[in-house]
């Protein structure tokens, strides 16, 4: 008898969790993210890539992180909850402000050249967000670049505590491989299971994870050559650019040489967006930034800059982006988004 009684809260419980979310149906967060970039579209503001996604992938991600505040499976615990809740604000937190969505936009881009469907691309897009915005959480603590501002506000540990900081970055990061691996993100598990494989790679100690531990050892040798340089970069900011470029190929099955065109548009668009993030550090202002410049100088870094100088490093930003765009002939009219991100990168202020 127990048994039974047990078998029918059960069943009358996961019920009630079907029928919530049968009526949520029409409600779906990414159908109305989608809804989003189609109005922005129709106003006409798409004409450089972080527009498309500026102002509504923060909110995306506060949708994709509801499982953090409702619990799993109909969890109604009262102090669990309230837990999940404080730590789902404090994570969407590490994503809110004024960012560029310059990753989540290369991915719906590239994936826009092979027709893939909206909601694998959204998913991947949020994915590889979550993983930026965990990295500029852990790079900012007191550890790594000690910094208080970000995206114009107060850093995750300067809002919150440490801990907390380092904990948002974790749920951030394990959670967009829950979201890659999510069965809506592609039919095909070999899909999943390379996007899985090639973020990994990406964001770890071959990729970004990698280029952050150059970018700490670099402070004590000041005197590295532009290979060096180059190469750190490639790791810390241009393997992720290099994945967002290449997720799309990898959802539509691409044949190797359209993955390779854009690999190579990717390799040459990190680097002239690094080059434009040394020059802001040198020449922007917080206010416009949203976060505190001429640190790089202030920790003796070697940055292209330095070993450049401004107007050489300027003018090579500019010969990457042209050599990045060649990359993309083979798309014809149909990259022209992808274009003007090119452009972009170089002509941003912020």
């Amino acid at each position: 008898p127990d048994r039974k009684r047990l078998a029918v809260v059960v069943l009358r419980q996961d019920g009630h969790r079907l029928a919530r979310a049968d009526a949520a149906k029409h409600s779906d967060p990414i159908e109305q993210f989608a809804a989003d970039i189609a109005g922005l579209e129709h106003a006409g503001r798409c004409r450089l890539g972080n527009e498309i996604v500026d102002s509504h992938l923060s909110q995306q991600v506060l949708h994709v992180l509801r499982p953090l505040r409702v619990g799993r499976a109909g969890d109604s615990h009262a102090g669990r909850n309230f837990g999940a809740a404080d730590f789902q604000r404090k994570t969407a937190t590490a994503d809110d402000g004024d960012a560029q969505r310059l990753r989540p936009f290369l991915v719906l881009a590239s994936a826009q050249l092979f027709s893939v469907g909206r909601r694998g691309a959204l998913q991947t897009a949020c994915a590889i967000e979550m993983v930026h915005a965990y990295s500029l959480v852990h790079d900012d603590l007191p550890a790594m670049d000690d910094s208080d501002l970000r995206r114009g506000r107060p850093t995750a540990h300067k809002k919150f505590d440490e801990a907390t900081a380092i904990l948002a970055g974790d749920g951030l990061l394990t959670l967009a491989f829950e979201v890659r691996a999510h069965a809506d993100t592609h039919g095909d598990p070999a899909v999943r299971c390379e996007l899985v494989a090639e973020l990994a790679h990406a964001a770890g100690c071959s990729g970004m994870v990698g280029g952050q531990m150059f970018d700490l050892i670099a402070e004590s040798h000041p005197n590295l050559d532009i290979g060096a340089i180059t190469r750190l970069q490639r790791l810390k900011t241009g393997a992720l650019i290099a994945f967002a470029c290449e997720a799309g190929a990898i959802l539509g099955k691409a044949p190797a040489e359209l993955r390779h065109a854009l690999r190579g548009y990717a390799h040459d668009l990190g680097l002239a967006f690094q080059i434009a993030d040394d020059l802001l550090d040198v020449e922007g202002s917080a206010a416009a930034t949203g976060k505190p410049v001429g640190q790089d100088a202030v920790a003796g870094k070697a940055t292209f800059v330095s070993i450049l100088g401004v107007e050489r490093a300027r003018a090579q930003a500019q010969v990457l982006v042209r050599q990045a765009v060649a990359h993309l002939d083979l798309f014809e009219e149909r990259a022209d988004l992808l274009r003007q991100a090119a452009r972009f990168v170089v002509d941003r202020r912020t």
